[in-house]
């Protein structure tokens, strides 16, 4: 891993949206995904209808790049992941804790709609094993720097 200008479990321990970055015989492709950062690993979930995952089958090599973004604060930091992809049997413990981070705790109040259209269609993983990972802070278009000092 490359040096990193912030805590980078701290970073992907929010619930960003990802884009998953894989090569297809037309070209290079690009997914919006949620995630879940865990074991040194990325997590992504998915069914045999999505194009990614068989994707990821052909040629394991991707990359993931996260971006968090506040104008009003001038926040700007990007994770950017190259690594090797791994479709994998659904794990239900870590599908839960990957939906709660964007869903909340309560499943019960979950949308109805949302469970039965993705939720409960979702039947493999997606593991990421990073080969690099760079972070960096990018908010130098502020005066105001996210740590409080100010900046001229």
């Amino acid at each position: 891993m490359l040096p990193s200008d912030f805590d980078l479990d701290a970073f992907l321990a929010q619930p960003l949206m990802a884009h998953l970055a894989t090569a297809s015989e037309a070209g290079p492709r690009d997914s919006p995904v949620w995630f879940l950062w865990e074991d040194g690993a990325i997590w992504l979930v998915g069914n045999t209808r999505d194009t990614f995952p068989k994707r990821i089958e052909r040629d394991a090599r991707c990359a993931v790049g996260i971006v968090q973004f506040d104008l009003a604060r001038g926040l700007l930091r990007h994770v950017g992941i190259r690594g090797v992809g791994a479709v994998e049997r659904l794990d239900h413990d870590r599908l839960k804790r990957l939906l709660r981070r964007y869903l909340g705790d309560d499943e019960t109040a979950w949308n109805r709609d949302f469970n039965a259209s993705v939720i409960d269609r979702l039947e493999l993983m997606i593991r990421i094993q990073p080969t690099s990972i760079l972070a960096r802070d990018q908010s130098y278009f502020s005066n105001v720097s996210p740590r409080g000092a100010g900046r001229t």
